[in-house]
């Protein structure tokens, strides 16, 4: 088994994806609430628990009813690299039996959910898209799919994603390519991209993705789910490819593992699952969610930039995003305009792409490290090699930049309880797998632009290390879901998903895309 990054193709070859909420459950989302009419194909996690605790359907009619939907819907998305049908059923039955005798495994008892192809999950194949892997079957659970485990959850299969995590599209040669239930034609976004379509096509009813350029948000924006982007290091990467297989985690600066739902409830359920200390550091302390800040939509505080001429949003993104804010003035939020004071958004962007250059080439050949090297003498001034090769003390300068502008804004969030901004300055665009991603253009209404640029919206979120929630909050006219980008404050998780929940009653919430709805 090989595992190389063999080109310049390798732009993110391993960047776009390297990377106890029963407290919050009951007081965010009242469990209980649609048991009597509950949906069995786009019916929220935490109604499918409470269906399930009272015995309005079984575990095992729950997840025949997946799989059944996953024969007639999948076939148009590709949203699977593997499906564990027999598995799953068998798990299923088990749970009914446990159940009946009293033995209820944990909050996510019965509940067909998804997993991403980048985690390694003892006995399943695991191949993040790369032909490399294609048959590598990992002996032992990544911790985040250990949680989901323990917790009762039925893996329905793993989803699709681009080669080694490495794309904005989710494509591969061993899969094939994932496409948006909205639009076929388009893409469901990457690298969390078959998770996402799955959810929104009714296929499951969680997914575990992670972002480190967008891979959790942009996803859920292209596709009109609810994704959270947490904060730095409170949910466990180990066993997530990249790195490779069997090499441990570094201490993460920009990646992070995260939730995918079609509720904002939901991403709390799953967080409280899959987040805290592995066994060796929980001997030495604990995590817990921090409580929303506020009770009240009115009561927070926001900050909110729509528009930058750094990476300027699509007119009718920026529309739809616009009619959302107006509902929440009408509704009594306090919304301010502009960035913290002493933020430059494009010289933080400059400081995230050296960053990310430097985490996604980390296991590049020594060959192609000197090909950069040799690019850098002849002039060549492209992020991706100079982060590949800097020298430590020039990577330890540009994280020094990094801690500056996080501490800009832990003091911007001592006065404002959140900042809001696009997800991304473009709905779902068509399918690209040119191969030259430095030549890859984004269609908008005022004309195309660099595919780069899908990374900027995402990048403060992810250089800061603090919590980032996508909501959908409408459609364009062409029906493409738009989504707003709730960032929280450090370590308080519960803050910007808390937002989430509350602006769906004003500004809308998920919706099944036509063509799925039985």
């Amino acid at each position: 088994m090989r595992f190389t990054y063999t080109n310049r193709r390798a732009f993110l070859r391993a960047a776009v994806g390297v990377a106890a909420a029963a407290p919050f459950v009951s007081r965010m989302s009242p469990v209980g609430a649609a048991t009597g009419n509950f949906d069995p194909s786009f019916g929220t996690a935490t109604e499918a628990m409470a269906a399930l605790r009272d015995g309005v359907i079984s575990s095992r009619e729950l997840t025949q009813h997946v799989f059944a939907r996953i024969r007639k819907h999948n076939p148009k998305i590709n949203a699977f690299v593997t499906l564990l049908e027999e598995q799953a059923l068998a798990q299923a039955r088990q749970s009914d039996e446990d159940r009946s005798r009293g033995k209820a495994m944990g909050p996510l008892h019965g509940v067909p959910i998804l997993i991403k192809d980048t985690y390694e999950t003892a006995g399943v194949r695991t191949t993040c898209g790369s032909k490399s892997l294609e048959n590598y079957v990992p002996k032992q659970d990544a911790v985040v799919v250990a949680r989901l485990k323990q917790a009762g959850a039925i893996i329905v299969g793993k989803t699709n994603v681009p080669e080694f995590a490495s794309d904005h599209q989710s494509y591969n040669d061993v899969a094939g390519t994932t496409n948006n239930p909205w639009d076929v034609t388009r893409t469901p976004g990457g690298s969390t991209g078959g998770g996402a379509a799955a959810l929104a096509a009714g296929l499951g009813f969680l997914e575990i993705g992670s972002d480190i350029a967008g891979s959790i948000r942009l996803p859920s924006h292209f596709c009109g789910v609810y994704g959270h982007k947490p904060t730095l290091d409170i949910v466990p990467q180990a066993g997530h490819i990249p790195p490779p297989p069997g090499v441990l985690p570094s201490p993460a600066v920009l990646p992070v593992a995260g939730p995918l739902a079609r509720s904002a409830a939901d991403l709390v359920l799953e967080l409280g699952i899959v987040a805290g200390p592995t066994s060796d550091d929980a001997r030495a302390y604990r995590w817990s969610m921090p409580k929303p800040r506020k009770s009240n939509l009115s009561e927070y505080k926001i900050g909110v930039v729509l528009d930058d001429p750094y990476c300027p949003v699509d007119a009718e993104v920026e529309k739809i995003l616009a009619s959302a804010l107006a509902t929440l003035r009408k509704a009594g939020v306090q919304l301010t305009e502009g960035w913290p004071r002493g933020f430059e958004p494009r010289a933080a962007f400059e400081n995230y792409l050296f960053l990310l250059s430097s985490t996604i080439t980390l296991y590049a050949s020594p060959s192609e490290i000197d090909a950069m090297r040799k690019a850098i003498e002849g002039g060549d001034r492209n992020w991706y090699n100079l982060g590949a090769t800097a020298l430590h003390r020039e990577w330890h300068a540009q994280n020094q930049l990094r801690l500056r502008t996080q501490a800009l804004w832990r003091d911007y969030f001592r006065n404002f309880d959140a900042f809001l901004s696009p997800v991304c300055f473009v709905a779902a665009f068509q399918h690209d797998h040119s191969p030259d991603f430095d030549t890859r253009r984004v269609t908008t209404t005022a004309g195309e632009r660099p595919y780069l640029d899908l990374m900027k919206w995402i990048a403060p979120a992810t250089l800061i290390g603090c919590p980032a929630t996508a909501v959908p909050v409408g459609r364009t006219g062409a029906g493409l879901p738009v989504g707003l980008q709730v960032v929280g404050p450090y370590m308080e998780d519960a803050t910007p998903i808390d937002i989430a929940i509350k602006m769906a009653g004003l500004t809308g919430s998920f919706v099944a895309p036509p063509g799925y709805v039985e």
